[in-house]
């Protein structure tokens, strides 16, 4: 599970983020989704600190396409190749005809004499009890079911990694751009109040202010670029690849409940199945396996006159009984898998309900939050024009112009995250609901 950063985890209506991640584990207007889809792909900026995570917009790669790819490499692979090796051999099990391996015997007796011998050879076969080889063919299906269900399970895991880098990485490059037009306009400024401060018109201390302000921005943005870089790196981690979709945006599903056929809730459901087939295999083993044994005997190999001087055959029945008290403990033991697996199932259930109501309820608060965010842009976008243009003429001094400089360039990086986090939000339900790319 890859931890989100504080500061994300801080947002207003970012509260579904640690539920999704735990579950299995989870743009702007002028954003389409390609938050990520800017000539960064052929072209390397030149970056602040010596440091540069490059990541390089694929026009062919889908969402769907990178979360299978992401799948193929992800650790869990290996452990899912191993659920379908386990499942073919219960199934070859279930087909055997026999409930297990046949034994061969062979003994040979000889008298002191030397001139008598006896021959006997066995072949000795367990026999399926009334019902269990169906019971044991039932595991097989049970297993591979699992197996199918188990893989879904763990590809909706991989898709809410996938989706919340990929959100992750847009985020931060909205706060880095906005960054570096922050700390474009205010070396834009500092010129100014320096071509001022030299025809006598503002004081030197207006320079040295304006200079601090420059300074601070650069902070900023150098703060923002690390953070840009490390959501790359954690997206290449996740993914093996530094390769990312040109276009990520969902569509929203909309789902009143969660349902019966949640990817999570069907593995657990698998699991539960699985285990009880298992539960009944067990008990019509009874006391344990009757075996059959067949054998022949010979003594007419020698001129003794003890010996017969024939050949005969035998077959008979082994029937174990009274064993209940030693196949009990095993009973026992697996109902209580199959009861942890119950109430494990029941939690998850809370929990998706309760994700499904964070996401549900995210998503309206942003759509509100947005609205205002755009509303406030539009505002304090107007009053920073009156503002430069009383700054201009002397109306007002510096500080009020930072004031007002600073509070325009947070309304618009708001706005800007909002729109991201409305996009974002979308896919988190998504994941919420048990939905795939």
């Amino acid at each position: 599970m890859i931890p989100l950063p504080p500061r994300f985890l801080r947002r207003p209506g970012n509260q579904s983020l640690q539920m999704i991640m735990l579950a299995h584990l989870l743009g702007v207007a002028s954003f389409p989704c390609a938050a990520l889809n800017h000539s960064e792909a052929t072209v390397i900026k030149p970056t602040i600190v010596a440091h540069h995570d490059l990541v390089e917009v694929d026009p062919s790669l889908g969402l769907s396409k990178l979360i299978d790819l992401t799948l193929e490499k992800y650790p869990d692979a290996t452990w899912l190749d191993s659920l379908e090796e386990e499942a073919a051999a219960l199934r070859k099990r279930g087909e055997s005809w026999t409930s297990g391996a046949s034994q061969a015997g062979l003994r040979y007796q000889e008298a002191t004499s030397g001139t008598l011998h006896y021959i006997d050879a066995t072949v000795q076969v367990p026999l399926w009890n009334l019902g269990q080889r169906d019971a044991q063919q039932k595991v097989g299906e049970q297993a591979q079911a699992s197996s199918q269900s188990q893989a879904q399970a763990t590809k909706l895991r991989v898709a809410g990694l996938v989706r919340i880098a990929l959100w992750d990485m847009a985020l931060q490059r909205i706060r880095y751009e906005q960054a570096q037009v922050e700390a474009a306009t205010f070396e834009q400024l500092l010129a100014k109040v320096k071509r001022r401060v030299e025809l006598g018109d503002l004081p030197r201390a207006d320079e040295l202010l304006a200079h601090s302000e420059l300074l601070q921005k650069r902070s900023v943005l150098t703060l923002a670029e690390a953070e840009l870089m490390h959501a790359r790196k954690r997206y290449a981690s996740i993914t093996q690849t530094t390769k990312i979709p040109a276009n990520f945006q969902e569509n929203l599903v909309p789902l009143k409940e969660i349902q019966q056929n949640h990817p999570a809730l069907a593995a657990i459901n698998s699991q539960i199945d699985r285990k009880r087939a298992e539960l009944d295999a067990l008990k019509l083993v009874g006391s344990g396996q009757t075996n059959v044994v067949v054998g022949i005997n010979s003594d007419s190999m020698t001129s003794d006159p003890r010996s017969n001087k024939t050949e005969s055959f035998n077959i008979g029945v082994n029937v174990p009984f009274g064993g209940s008290a030693h196949s009990q403990p095993q009973i026992a033991a697996m109902n209580v898998e199959l009861n942890k697996l119950v109430a494990q199932r029941e939690q998850l259930f809370r929990d998706l309900e309760q994700m499904h109501h964070e996401a549900e309820h995210n998503l309206k608060v942003n759509q509100v939050e947005l609205d205002i965010a755009n509303e406030l842009q539009q505002v304090a976008e107007e009053h920073l024009n009156m503002t430069e243009l009383s700054f201009s003429v002397g109306e007002i001094n510096l500080m009020d112009l930072l004031k007002i400089q600073s509070r325009t360039h947070l309304a618009i990086l708001n706005a800007k995250e909002r729109a991201v986090m409305l996009q974002r939000d979308q896919a988190i339900y998504n994941q919420a609901v048990g939905v795939m790319p």
